[in-house]
């Protein structure tokens, strides 16, 4: 059984033809019918599904990854092309998000959730499916549910924000979803931003599959927000998982990515548009 990883929205680029932005996205081609997992902004979707040969009304869902603009912004575009669809997400997907930039007013946040509402979304085909549990949406593709927040250095990022009465509070992100598939070599995690934090999205699909091989990560980690003891716990346990590949994109951050690729050497890639893994 092969499975296919196309990334389609990425801030990079790996070939004239494409178009880069800030966000992510991947097309997930699987015996069993292909999946979109994230939409990116909405600009580079379209575009790069067409240049990279991946025919988006074969997609039988979309997965989002967490409620911000960057990975749900091309919702829209993406049903304008194929037409009413299955979204896998968590409730919260729709919930406001902010993010508390250092030279803003602290008491205004930048507004960064998802640019459309339910109904604009429903009524152009979006056919809402709330999953908050770690569930398998197709044979061997699981959605990671809520995820457990096990580990004692990843703590979130301060700077994303959820309204609390008249107040802020940092963003729980209870919809942070991962991808894992199931293959002959070990779990493949798709990830979208790793808000949840990467170590316990690992641990925690781990549990759930029963499969504690890790062939590849791919997506955004986030890490590059977060303090260097925190890069240093997560490369340590990336070593004792002993990750055949670590393709990260997106929210990694420059320094973290060349952290991570002096560390893994020729198991580490950059995942840009256009990256691909093929696995069975």
């Amino acid at each position: 059984m092969s499975f296919k990883i196309t990334v389609l929205c990425e801030n990079t680029v790996a070939r004239p033809g494409l178009v880069g932005e800030h966000g992510f996205a991947a097309h997930v081609e699987t015996p069993h019918g292909n999946l979109l997992f994230d939409t990116g902004q909405g600009l580079a979707l379209i575009p790069n599904a067409i240049a990279l040969k991946k025919d988006l009304t074969e997609v039988s869902q979309v997965v989002l990854s967490h409620g911000h603009y960057d990975h749900t912004g091309g919702l829209l575009a993406f049903l304008g092309v194929h037409g009413p669809c299955e979204v896998v997400a968590h409730p919260q997907v729709l919930r406001e998000r902010y993010w508390a930039l250092p030279d803003r007013d602290e008491q205004a946040p930048l507004s960064i959730g998802m640019p459309w509402h339910e109904s604009y979304l429903t009524t152009r085909g979006a056919a809402f499916r709330w999953v908050e549990t770690f569930h398998e949406t197709l044979p061997r593709v699981f959605v990671s549910g809520e995820v457990p927040r096990t580990t004692g250095f990843e703590q979130g990022d301060p700077r994303m924000k959820v309204r609390r009465g008249q107040g802020w509070e940092a963003d729980p992100f209870l919809d942070d979803y991962s991808l894992a598939i199931k293959t002959d070599r070990g779990l493949v995690v798709l990830l979208g931003c790793a808000h949840a934090g990467l170590i316990n999205i690992l641990e925690h699909v781990i549990r759930c599959t029963g499969e504690s091989r890790i062939h590849a990560i791919m997506g955004g980690t986030h890490l590059g927000f977060y303090p260097p003891e925190h890069l240093d716990h997560t490369v340590k346990v990336l070593r004792d998982y002993d990750v055949e590949l670590l393709a990260v994109s997106h929210c990694t951050g420059q320094a973290a990515a060349a952290r991570l690729a002096a560390e893994l050497g020729d198991r580490f890639a950059f995942g840009h548009v256009g990256f691909e893994l093929a696995v069975n």
